[in-house]
């Protein structure tokens, strides 16, 4: 199911003072100035000195001292209150322009000509369940009429038959009376996704929720009711009905209301974008209260993380005056995704007090802190090199003469022991070995508990703990505690985390309102960790919802990507699927590009990325990733050998250039463009990662599972254009779209 277009709203972007009701209402400033969210995409593409003469020209715009520029009508056109304006000699803005009062919707910035024919081509209209402003291309409409005509001859199959659902029940869901009968047109889906970019937005939503098998009931309150509550939040009539349409398309249009605004917009598209809250989204994150942990999951791109950095915000301003700062926990699976909510944080949140009421930390570094806090501030020695540690399980099976493989130890350990927070050898003789593909009678669990033993004693020598035994620490620290460190707790990336951080995580807060708030994927786990939230205390029934909708990948790369996952299966109790994930925006097809040999596949890698830059991407914006850093670091070599500045990403903080990590460090980030490199059989999956078969045949499905999410988000990671290459025999996991058409191959 596809619950509603992707939209961008303004309120609550930066701070109280972006808000409608102060923009509109509070303050009693009228907003005149509307910029329609697809601009801030196509702006962010625009050369730098047209950027600026975009600014330049809307300025005056924002301040209210536009009365002297000229608004240029065309003959012939669908809408006169659609207008253009002189940027430069070969650039024109789009605008449309109120036909009562003063307001101004920003729609397009195109050459002279493009400009000239969108706006001819173009109307603005009001959806009726709504009342938000829509924009829809006539002339394509009318020539999809014809095209539809023709089809209906051959075809009698309808998509949207009238006895199944009549005039009046399209209508209530907000489909435009002289659209209806095109939609009677429609034979299949695959002729209503054609649509996609002529239909109005909301009304391809609703009839996209019908054909996905949704019941008008259902989509009127998934789908036209999510916006029928962001149109609620408007808190004043407006005179000129442009701002009151303005005002209603929560998500599609940001209202700005002076120059400073404008300017923070326009100098960070794809940052502003990414804060930006769709109806259902904004539904999720600004809810009053939760009767208890909260969870929202979603493929790639669906807003995820949004979501939980607005959950944040939104809790933050309502704490008590005297809630002490740190009050709220923000946090995620790794130091490195952890500095990225931070940054994402100071987006949305620039006043420093407010801000400082929630603590941005990775869950392992705050168990750390916590159990180091309990020792007097002592540091604490920890093992976490995943290649030492099976060392050390090979040298305890020697020496114990058990005929077990490091690895099947290793993983019973973490994944047995750990996760169910065994101590005893009873304990462990008792357990369910939920997962395990190795079935252990009584003797043979024993013998594991030998070498369990062995192996923690031999930490508690050196002094020694993993970060699984500091989170399991810090847990029985806190149960000794009265008061919980936080009020409320916020989880990113959750489907990561082992069960010792979930318990952690547990304990952090009190169980009631708003106690919990989880965000995460299960088909992007990418290290291994199955978890019964239900079995750690922690019940989310009732108070989970989905998101369907990818805001930051194109169709083309999504149903790539999502190509990648055919007849794979994800393990998890929430049951999710990607069925109804889709994205709105479209692009170029990803290329697949195999090479004969290392030097050549780098060669070829690079001359793209010298095309992406020139053609405007910022080396900023495009992205490397790669299975084993060596080849990255091969990559940036052959990159600065062009001239090209590059970056590893690393511990430091990032400079200049094209980004370059592997595909678990690129986790939580996104750019215009990327490359996949060394998508090899024997390098992915990686052997050392894939548990043989004949130790574990459940595990190993499971790993190859794990590896296989790793390359799907490695690819989503892209918004724009992806790259994907290999040199030698291509990965198996590439044979789904290798030679079907999905991508263009080199």
């Amino acid at each position: 199911m596809r619950r509603s277009a992707v939209l961008v709203d303004l309120a609550g972007q930066y701070s109280d003072r972006h808000c409608y009701r102060q923009t509109v209402g509070v303050q009693g400033v009228m907003a005149r100035l509307g910029i329609h969210r697809n601009f801030l995409m196509e702006f962010a593409g625009l050369e730098k000195q047209v950027q600026k003469r975009v600014f330049e020209v809307f300025e005056k715009f924002a301040a209210a001292t536009h009365a002297g520029l000229h608004l240029e009508k065309l003959t012939h056109q669908r809408d006169p209150r659609l207008r253009t304006i002189r940027i430069t000699d070969f650039w024109r803005g789009v605008v449309l322009k109120s036909d009562q009062g003063d307001g101004y919707l920003l729609l397009k910035v195109l050459p002279h000509d493009k400009a000239n024919h969108w706006a001819a081509n173009h109307r603005a209209s009001v959806n009726a369940a709504s009342q938000g402003i829509e924009i829809r291309d006539d002339v394509a409409l009318e020539r999809a009429t014809t095209e539809l005509w023709a089809v209906s001859r051959q075809d009698s199959t309808r998509l949207f038959p009238e006895t199944a659902y009549p005039d009046k029940v399209l209508r209530s869901l907000g489909v435009d009376p002289e659209i209806i009968p095109i939609v009677r047109l429609i034979p299949d889906e695959a002729h209503l996704e054609a649509l996609h970019r002529v239909l109005p937005e909301q009304q391809f939503d609703v009839l996209l929720g019908l054909a996905s098998g949704m019941s008008p009931d259902a989509v009127d309150r998934e789908v036209v009711q999510v916006y029928a509550a962001a149109a609620r939040d408007v808190t004043e009539r407006q005179a000129d009905p442009l701002d009151a349409a303005m005002a209603h398309a929560r998500g599609r249009v940001a209202l700005v209301s002076g120059t400073e605004e404008l300017r923070e917009i326009l100098e960070r598209p794809f940052d502003a974008w990414r804060v930006f809250l769709h109806p259902s989204q904004y539904r999720i994150a600004h809810q009053d209260s939760y009767r208890g942990p909260a969870q929202v999951t979603g493929g790639p791109g669906t807003g995820k993380t949004v979501v939980a950095l607005h959950r944040a915000w939104h809790l933050a301003r309502r704490l008590p005056a005297d809630a002490p700062d740190g009050s709220i926990l923000l946090t995620t699976y790794t130091r490195a995704l952890a500095a990225e909510l931070e940054r994402s944080l100071a987006l949305l949140i620039p006043d420093e007090r407010l801000r400082a009421k929630i603590t941005v930390i990775n869950v392992d570094a705050l168990a750390y802190d916590i159990v180091r806090g309990t020792q007097g501030g002592r540091p604490i020695k920890v093992v976490s090199d995943h290649k030492e540690l099976k060392a050390r399980w090979a040298r305890i099976a020697r020496r114990l003469d058990l005929d077990f493989a490091e690895v099947f130890l290793d993983q019973e350990w973490r994944h047995v022991i750990l996760a169910q927070d065994v101590r005893t050898p009873e304990g462990y003789l008792k357990v369910a070995r939920h997962g395990r593909g190795t079935a252990l009678p009584p003797i043979r669990r024993l013998q594991v508990w030998r070498a369990v033993e062995a192996f923690q004693q031999q930490l508690d020598r050196s002094g020694e703990r993993t970060f699984l035994q500091i989170c399991a620490e810090a847990t029985s620290r806190l149960a000794e505690q009265a008061e919980r460190p936080f009020r409320h707790v916020i989880v990113d990336e959750a489907q990561d985390l082992h069960p010792a951080q979930w318990r952690f995580l547990r304990a952090l807060v009190a169980e009631g309102h708003d106690d919990l708030f989880i965000a995460g994927d299960a088909h992007q786990r990418i290290y291994g960790n199955k978890v019964s939230l239900r079995s750690l205390g922690i019940s989310i029934t009732g108070r989970s919802q989905r998101l369907r909708i990818n805001y930051r990948t194109t169709h083309e790369i999504l149903d790539w990507s999502s190509s990648l996952l055919t007849g794979t299966s994800v393990d998890s109790s929430d049951d999710e699927s990607l069925a109804g994930y889709r994205s709105t925006l479209h692009g170029h097809r990803p290329t697949f590009a195999p090479h004969p040999s290392k030097a050549e596949e780098i060669t070829a890698a690079v001359a793209r990325i010298a095309e992406w830059m020139a053609s405007g991407v910022a080396p900023e914006d495009i992205g490397v990733a790669v299975r084993f850093i060596q080849l990255g670091r091969d990559v940036a070599t052959a990159l600065e050998r062009a001239g090209l500045p590059t970056h590893v990403l690393g511990n430091s903080a990032p400079g200049p250039g094209v980004r370059i990590a592997t595909m678990h460090r690129m986790k939580g980030l996104e750019f215009r463009c990327v490359a996949v490199l060394g998508v090899s059989e024997g390098t992915v999956p990686m052997r050392a990662a894939i548990t043989p078969v004949d130790v574990d045949p459940q595990q190993h499905q499971e790993d190859i599972a794990t590896e296989l999410s790793l390359l799907f988000v490695a690819c989503t990671r892209a918004r724009e254009d992806l790259l994907v290459s290999c040199h030698g025999a291509p990965s198996s996991f590439l044979a789904p779209v290798a030679n079907d058409g999905k991508g263009a191959t080199q």
